[in-house]
């Protein structure tokens, strides 16, 4: 589903981009994971030819993520029974599916979902949902001034059973995702207006605040292979609905909120849904090029200010990608009607010949700043 501040973003041009490879040569390591269903059409897109496509049996969906098995994929899929303001909208809840199109299963069936993601040991799920607040109003995922005050935590089972809230209050709770290690939930609460950045146990306790920011939003946190660094975007409230694109930055901070890391060149540039590799050196994120293309590119944290390497190569809207767990698999949504962001359906591309994997991971995180200045929280 479109993940918040995508209202604000739909906009005109934002600066060019280099394709500079920064990606290391692959090391044979892991049987290949990509393998895609019989009689799917298989394309090839980019400079390295990188083999791709479209899950088949799955209604329109985005925001994908892996499980650790690297088959087994979660997303807010676009379902009749969600609630909507008007028959019109669209409205999500979560699903889990495999990438070969099979063992389809509705996890929550009730109000309408945001983010979702998998705890490594594949038997629990955490989700955003508002499906005990539905008193208040739907409000918009994609609108930061009208975030459903009703999106709340929940832990569940890998079949949808056993549902425990995590969070009760009056804000709006979103933007999850796991450890590796499965013992802490990160995740983006605003209050008065305010995004900043949480984290808790898998269970729901020990909740702790680890950014303090006034004047920015922070979003999409996700865990490196560590499971002490959070990787995150973030936009400045000044810049909102102003500078089109809006410019964004990706950081790195640990959980305590030490350690706050700019990771992206300086520029003015969107650096959007950004996703940490599990080599713990590169990321994938969106950055908009000409004519208001939105596409994927692969940044390296050895190299901050060099410019990101260009995935996806197409006209529409690419974007809301992640990354498998053994790195071989890039999923991502794809617009495939005539609109921005129209038909978005998730795809499979093949990035085994990026050396992004875990056999590439060094035990430790690169130090290296972007010589962006940092915000001064």
């Amino acid at each position: 589903m479109k993940r918040a501040i995508l209202g604000a973003l739909v906009a005109t041009l934002a600066t060019g981009c280099s394709s500079n490879s920064t990606a290391p040569e692959a090391k044979a390591a892991r049987p290949p994971s990509f393998n895609p269903p019989a009689g799917v059409q298989v394309a090839e897109e980019g400079p390295r030819k990188l083999r791709y496509y479209r899950i088949p049996n799955v209604p329109k969906a985005a925001e994908a993520y892996y499980a650790s098995d690297n088959l087994h994929i979660i997303a807010q899929v676009q379902d009749p029974d969600a609630v909507r303001k008007k028959p019109t909208d669209g409205g999500a809840l979560t699903w889990t599916f495999t990438d070969q199109g099979t063992d389809l299963k509705r996890i929550n069936g009730i109000g309408q979902d945001a983010c979702s993601y998998f705890f490594p040991d594949m038997q629990h799920v955490v989700y955003t949902s508002i499906r005990d607040q539905l008193d208040k109003p739907i409000g918009n995922w994609s609108d930061p001034r009208d975030y459903p005050q009703g999106g709340e935590l929940y832990k569940a089972r890998i079949d949808g059973s056993n549902v425990q809230r995590l969070t009760n209050n009056e804000f709006y709770d979103a933007e999850i995702s796991v450890s590796p290690d499965g013992q802490w939930i990160v995740f983006g609460r605003q209050t008065d207006g305010n995004m900043d950045l949480w984290r808790m146990r898998a269970d729901g306790t020990g909740e702790q605040q680890i950014t303090f920011t006034k004047d920015w939003d922070e979003g999409r946190p996700m865990f490196l292979p560590d499971s002490q660094t959070i990787m995150f975007r973030a936009w400045k409230y000044a810049d909102y609905g102003k500078v089109r694109p809006t410019p964004m930055t990706v950081f790195t901070i640990r959980y305590d909120g030490t350690e706050l890391t700019p990771r992206t060149p300086p520029d003015t540039s969107m650096n959007w849904s950004s996703y940490p590799a599990p080599d713990g050196r590169h990321f994938i994120g969106v950055r908009v090029i000409e004519n208001n293309n939105w596409e994927i590119f692969l940044y390296d944290m050895e190299r901050p200010n060099a410019p990101p390497e260009r995935i996806t190569y197409n006209a529409k809207f690419d974007g809301l990608d992640s990354i498998s767990p053994d790195g071989q698999k890039m999923l991502f949504a794809r617009a495939t009607g005539d609109g921005f962001m129209a038909d978005l359906y998730t795809h499979v591309m093949d990035i085994s010949s990026l050396g992004i994997g875990p056999e590439n991971y060094k035990g430790s995180i690169p130090k290296v700043a972007a010589t962006k200045a940092e915000p001064g929280w």
